[in-house]
């Protein structure tokens, strides 16, 4: 089974937890899974559950100057000269994912553009290397997006089998969820779904199918305290949370489903 998952929402929902839950729960099912950390706040390999000595030798991606320069024939602060605008990327998964419980890590990073706007060597090898991860490569990929869809273009959305948002019952977060799904629509994504977060009754749940489209949404997940005390132990909540993860699995199956 080949499938491409984004999953984005506001800072702060829980979606780099749920990301990590429902990668670790493929890997578990015995597929090949490729977890990407798109998001600028990087944290989704502390929320899989990777030793402090194996994240401390991971690298964004957008980090890697000699990378970067050898495969868009850049030269390193040379803004508004010529470089390859489609630059090897295919190889990049292989050689540079770091594995841990079955599930390979990614981490994309961020570019600092500094007023120099979005067409830099950097920028461009990352929206070419999200392109080839969703287009071609043959895994589970599973993206924990920042709170936008950025790095997904026109082509490359065709792609992806699902978007999903999630939401906490709040107006905040709501918002970012019609600005996704817009987004979204924009460039040919015509499934973005919902999971609802840190629900504690049923007025949050009411709350969210007040404001989603009902059959759009794969269910909800409640707060949990253990979440916190997992995180605070630098534990995988997958490793710590048995609850959180059958609501999980729960969503996982719907998504299946639909």
């Amino acid at each position: 089974m080949k499938m491409k998952i984004a999953i984005t929402g506001k800072g702060g929902v829980g979606k780099t937890t749920f990301t990590a839950i429902l990668s670790r729960l493929y890997a578990s099912d015995g597929y090949r899974v490729l977890a990407v950390d798109a998001d600028p706040d990087a944290n989704l390999a502390l929320a899989l559950g990777f030793p402090e000595e194996m994240m401390e030798k991971m690298a964004p991606i957008a980090e890697m100057k000699n990378l970067v320069t050898e495969r868009t024939n850049s030269i390193p602060g040379s803004f508004g000269k010529m470089f390859k605008m489609n630059p090897k990327v295919d190889d990049i998964p292989d050689r540079y994912c770091t594995e841990y419980k079955n599930v390979k890590l990614l981490t994309m990073g961020t570019v600092d553009t500094g007023g120099s706007g979005c067409i830099c060597p950097e920028n461009v090898l990352l929206k070419r290397l999200t392109s080839h991860l969703i287009l071609r490569n043959k895994d589970v990929v599973i993206m924990d997006m920042e709170a936008g869809i950025e790095h997904l273009g026109r082509g490359t959305a065709q792609g992806v089998d699902a978007l999903i948002v999630v939401v906490e019952p709040g107006a905040r977060s709501l918002q970012t969820y019609e600005k996704v799904k817009k987004l979204g629509r924009d460039i040919g994504i015509t499934k973005t779904l919902v999971v609802g977060n840190k629900i504690r009754d049923e007025k949050d749940e009411e709350y969210i199918l007040s404001k989603v489209d009902k059959d759009k949404c794969l269910g909800f997940i409640r707060y949990s305290q253990d979440i916190v005390d997992s995180d605070r132990s630098g534990m995988s909540p997958f490793d710590y949370c048995k609850e959180t993860v059958e609501e999980v699995k729960k969503v996982k199956s719907k998504l299946l489903s639909l």
